[in-house]
């Protein structure tokens, strides 16, 4: 198993348009072979900013890599522009190979 996050630094008046953004957009993930779950994450608010992240719950790595380099991914990340001017930066992604 393979979980995939990206934390995100969201300025603390734009939590709800932030959250509103990944509540209407479409992940295309439902049909990606090797997905499992998604979760956004809701963390402490730290240094001016409320961390998020996103987690994404994969059969193996071999299947996220796969998902990055398909076409649903890119129509999945074209709608970054709905939580647009809420990140303060870039996000920082981590992806982990689950052990137990």
């Amino acid at each position: 198993m393979f979980i995939a996050m990206n934390q995100f630094r969201v300025a603390p008046d734009r939590c709800e348009d932030f959250e509103r953004g990944w509540r209407e957009r479409e992940t295309y993930l439902k049909d990606v072979p090797g997905f499992e779950e998604f979760h956004l994450l809701k963390g402490p608010e730290e240094e001016r900013a409320r961390l998020y992240a996103s987690h994404t719950v994969w059969r193996d790595e071999a299947a996220f890599r796969a998902w990055t380099e398909s076409e649903a991914f890119q129509k999945a990340h074209a709608q970054g522009r709905s939580t647009a001017g809420t990140i303060l930066g870039p996000p920082r992604f981590v992806g982990w190979q689950v052990v137990l």
